[in-house]
């Protein structure tokens, strides 16, 4: 059964920083679109960046553009969003998520979240809370 596991999420200060990560299993994790997404109460889930096999290509949402980077091991089957100078309106329930890329692309995942499924994976979510 193909899981994806976030972790690293939590509370911390305005401009501070967090790494999440999430861990998969099941799958070539370097044949796959990784993407993280995010989910504040009473908003749409909105994606945060994707990045395509080999990181040729990432895409980045405007709001976190220049402060958040998404990276890969595929060694560890792990990816990851380091999250820099955080502010208080980064705060939701982050998710990442996984798909081929023969079925996606970076951009698409991450302006169409609900392109992820079917055939794609979620993960269960991590709770960000930035707040002083």
């Amino acid at each position: 059964q193909v899981q994806l596991v976030e972790s690293g999420g939590g509370l911390v200060q305005p401009g501070g920083s967090l790494r999440l990560s999430c861990e998969t299993s099941k799958f070539v994790l370097e044949d796959y679109v990784i993407g993280w997404f995010r989910q504040a109460p009473g908003k749409e889930r909105e994606g945060i960046s994707c990045i395509t096999p080999g990181d040729h290509s990432a895409h980045y949402g405007a709001s976190v553009q220049g402060r958040f980077t998404i990276s890969r091991d595929n060694a560890k089957s792990t990816f990851y969003l380091q999250m820099n100078s955080l502010r208080p309106e980064d705060t939701a329930v982050y998710t990442c998520a996984a798909k081929s890329h023969i079925l996606t692309t970076a951009q698409e995942m991450c302006d169409m979240p609900q392109s992820v499924a079917p055939m794609g994976y979620w993960g269960q979510g991590t709770q960000v809370t930035v707040s002083s």
